[in-house]
């Protein structure tokens, strides 16, 4: 007789924790006794002290030089008796038989009769195998693991005490529940246990269980990877729904975590209380029914979701797109006519798929009568086609009206249903590939060179008489050609790469679902590229479009998003860029200020260069200025022509002719000097226009003022023994227009060596445009320049004011005086219109200011004398000038 695996023979680089040495001790005092009491097995049954009580143990076998075991949940809805702990319990029974599931045994069955017929792999060596049924309840599979360790159905603890073949190691659970009690036996022996089907992440903890493998991925990756699908279709408001157990709560943490980090929120998290009959199902169809998430997320196997599905559809709720876990992404269950109306366009995870080549041809070809002690088998015939064998409990000759006999004619592939749909045989084979993976390493232990083994001074093991831990290290490195590159199967922890199937539910033309394959998710995928999605393949239930699923709509380029007050972050207002600012992404948590050359264009999404601007000639405005200046300047030189034509008139004479043409002069280059305030503000013009401005006029207001002095003396010196007569001549007037112009000549210089006026870009004023401009240098000094223009101006005024009731028919003060009034008005206006005013239209008013009161002098001195010249000139006489009118004759009739 073959002895259990010891504990104290480890794997080789494997330290076991204490709680096991302590094992191994109870273990080695076992072992004597059993020695004593039972030096080896005997007959059928081993001594009552060393036995395990059980119930019958019904199992499938094949004999073998090496076997495999392999454990599926063949059937649901167990029945357990109640436990009175007063007599011994009942072994728990299932009633109903899973089809699908047995393809699962199928495939495991077809990989062994494959192997065992490649003469590359494991050659002269026919593998053998120990099936059980565990009715997906963890004391069935514990009792059906204890069955294969010690080849008896009344378990003899320690011993094996079947004459066939070693046991090499166990395919299944086909769930996370019944996996986990086997690991723990098996991992005190480092039994291998390569599962199909268990997920849940605590099977990857090594120090619990070190011999566990699986050829499915842990829960983790599909977790990490339905948060990524989500991302990926933009949906950033979804609800969650998660069964109350560690598959869904694990999913809805990692979930959680990962859609947070990406920006997406959570609509609603509801728990599927298994505990209540109806699945808590009306309060979740509530909460799914007031959301306006469209995307449901769903963490929970097919079974718990058909009461909420009924409730859906009691309640008549549509255009929801459900996100399904591998867990019931491709169910046969759901996949039928009632629910494809809300499950239609269903995308999800599914377990990775390939072919295997003649699986189809063998699965129809599986048949009672060639394995007549199969009993799984004629119970899978006898549920595939509703009829039962001759047995004891129908006897031959009984009534068959209500029975239908099983002929053993019936054909397989007469039979619709999924449990005969290999196409896409997922869960099938992952158990296929837990066989290869436990023959490949049987190889790799049978190919052993002496010297290069992995145990102590490089020895090898037997083949046909090896420890169960001498497999492991084999199992642990097993490697497969994938897509033509040779890699490691199982990782430090016995999880494979992680694969899945991204699959798509689409409604056919005959009212039946398909489940297509429309991507996959592969973190071993070359350039980081896990998330591959052909989006053209994929069908959604209410239009051609990606659905939405968002609590506010994106906010636009040129808006950014603010969050509303008590809402979770998706939940937003968009609110436009202020000035100045732009937003030229979707979504945008702030605006950007644009450079200070550069503003928003109308819609705020993009920064354009402004417009630069200034006076300029090409503009009404410059164009009209312009004109006006060249009007009056021409007219200053056409009144200068005709004075000195009419120079030796009494009219000209009489007004100090030289003061007459200089002031004609100064004043036509104020008119002049409006030229330099139009066009691009260059250094030159900055530097020029306000001194020239300055000067002309001081030149012009000190001409005037002389001349208002003249007007003064000469009427003065006329009196016996004046002291005027000495001031009468050109030299007192010439004196007073250099005193005038000279003190602002010395302004404008102070002014342009110390302050000096340059061009700069203003892109405040107008933050919309930049604007081209003199920067003054000084204020002051400019206030104090025209301020200086104003004292002339206002000393002028008085003076032409008391000189206007002088004593002549011309009196030229009077219209000295008209000409400062509007002068001084001018200005006094310019003032505060200079002031509130910006940019090309500050510049337009100074202009203004200019040629308004320029023409205003003209007007008010020189209009008078030309009218007289021109059209009257029998007053340009000095009888006239003098006040002596001739009299007028009387005719006498």
């Amino acid at each position: 007789m073959i002895a259990f695996c010891s504990p104290a023979k480890a794997v080789k680089g494997v330290s076991l924790p204490r709680f096991v040495k302590v094992l191994h001790l109870c273990h080695l005092a076992c072992h004597f006794l059993l020695a004593c009491l039972v030096p080896k097995c005997t007959g059928r049954w081993a001594a009552p002290g060393c036995q395990l009580d059980s119930t019958e143990v019904t199992g499938v076998s094949r004999p073998g030089d090496i076997l495999i075991g392999g454990i599926f949940p063949l059937h649901v809805d167990k029945v357990s008796s109640q436990t009175t702990f007063e007599a011994e319990p009942q072994m728990i029974t299932c009633r109903t038989f899973v089809f699908q599931n047995y393809q699962w045994l199928q495939a495991m069955v077809f990989a062994i009769e494959e192997i065992n017929r490649n003469p590359n792999l494991l050659p002269n060596i026919t593998l053998g195998f120990l099936i059980y049924d565990s009715c997906a309840d963890p004391q069935r599979a514990l009792h059906g693991t204890l069955w294969m360790l010690t080849g008896q159905e009344r378990h003899t603890v320690n011993y094996r005490c079947y004459s066939g073949g070693p046991l090499a190691g166990i395919v299944g659970d086909g769930g996370s529940k019944g996996s986990i009690p086997i690991a723990r036996v098996l991992g005190l022996y480092r039994y291998p246990q390569i599962s199909y089907f268990s997920t849940t992440p605590l099977l990857s903890d090594r120090n619990q269980f070190p011999s566990f493998f699986r050829t499915i991925p842990s829960d983790i990756f599909q977790f990490h990877g339905l948060a990524q699908l989500v991302i990926h279709f933009n949906w950033t408001w979804v609800g969650i729904l998660a069964a109350d157990d560690d598959y869904g709560q694990t999913g809805v943490q990692i979930l959680k975590v990962d859609l947070h980090n990406a920006g997406v929120c959570i609509a609603f998290s509801e728990n599927i209380i298994l505990s209540d009959s109806d699945r808590n199902a009306y309060h979740i169809v509530q909460v799914i029914k007031n959301s306006t998430a469209n995307a449901i997320v769903i963490f929970a196997l097919d079974s718990h979701l058909v009461p909420i599905l009924n409730e859906i559809l009691r309640q008549n709720i549509t255009g929801r797109i459900f996100i399904a876990s591998e867990a019931w992404s491709t169910s046969p269950l759901l996949s039928v006519e009632k629910y494809l109306k809300i499950l239609s366009g269903t995308i999800g995870f599914a377990i990775h798929s390939k072919d295997m080549p003649g699986f189809k041809e063998y699965f129809s070809s599986v048949h009672p009568l060639r394995f007549s002690n199969d009993l799984l088998l004629q119970e899978f015939w006898e549920a595939a086609f509703g009829c039962k064998w001759q047995g004891p409990e129908i006897p031959t000759g009984c009534c068959n009206i209500t029975t239908n006999l099983c002929t053993g004619a019936e054909k397989l592939d007469t039979v619709d249903g999924f449990y005969n749909d290999v196409t896409s045989p997922r869960v099938s084979f992952n158990a296929y590939r837990a066989v290869y993976a436990i023959s490949v390493a049987l190889h790799v232990l049978n190919s052993c060179s002496l010297r290069e083994g992995p145990f102590n001074q490089g020895t090898c093991a037997n083949i046909l008489d090896f420890h169960c831990w001498q497999l492991l290290p084999y199992v642990q490195n097993v490697h497969f050609w994938d897509d033509f590159e040779r890699k490691a199967f199982f990782d430090t922890s016995g999880n494979p790469l992680a694969q899945y199937d991204i699959v798509n539910w689409q409604l056919q033309t005959d009212g039946t679902v398909m489940h297509r394959t429309v991507g996959r998710y592969d973190l071993s995928a070359p350039g980081g590229n896990r998330l591959l999605i052909n989006t053209t393949a994929i069908r959604w239930a209410a239009s051609a479009e990606v659905p939405i699923s968002i609590c506010s709509p994106s906010c636009s380029p040129g808006f950014r998003k603010t969050a509303k007050e008590g809402e979770p972050d998706c939940c937003f207002l968009c609110v436009p860029c202020a000035e100045g600012e732009i937003a030229n992404k979707t979504d945008s948590v702030e605006c950007t200020e644009c450079p200070w050359d550069k503003w928003p264009n109308l819609k705020h999404d993009r920064c354009s260069m402004k417009p630069i601007t200034f006076l300029s000639y090409k503009e009404p405005l410059g164009t009209i200025t312009a004109a006006v200046a060249i009007i009056f300047s021409l007219t200053c030189v056409s009144i200068l022509g005709l004075f000195v034509h009419s120079k030796k008139t009494p009219i000209v004479k009489a007004n100090n002719r030289t003061l007459s043409y200089l002031l004609l002069l100064s004043l036509m280059l104020c008119f002049l000097c409006s030229f330099a305030f139009i066009g691009y503000p260059t250094t030159e013009k900055c530097l020029l226009r306000q001194v020239a401005f300055g000067i002309t006029f001081a030149l012009c207001v000190s001409c005037i003022l002389a001349k208002t002095i003249m007007v003064v003396i000469a009427f003065n010196a006329t009196k016996p023994n004046s002291n005027l007569r000495k001031l009468v001549g050109p030299n007192a007037s010439y004196t007073a227009i250099s005193v005038g112009t000279i003190m602002q000549v010395l302004l404008c210089l102070f002014w342009l060596i110390f302050f000096p006026p340059f061009p700069e870009y203003n892109a405040h004023t107008q933050p919309e445009t930049i604007i081209v401009e003199c920067n003054e240098g000084s204020p002051i000094a400019f206030w104090c320049m025209l301020g200086y223009l104003g004292l002339l101006a206002t000393i002028c005024l008085i003076v032409a004011f008391l000189a206007r009731n002088l004593p002549n028919s011309f009196n030229e003060a009077k219209y000295i005086t008209f000409s400062m009034l509007s002068f001084l008005s001018v200005w006094l206006s310019f003032v505060p219109a200079y002031l509130s005013t910006r940019g090309k239209y500050m510049v337009a008013m100074e202009i203004f200011a200019i040629l308004s009161s320029s023409s205003s002098l003209v007007a008010c001195i020189f209009f008078p004398k030309c009218y007289i010249i021109l059209l009257r000139p029998e007053k340009n006489t000095k009888d006239f000038l003098m006040g002596r009118y001739p009299c007028k004759r009387k005719t006498i009739k």
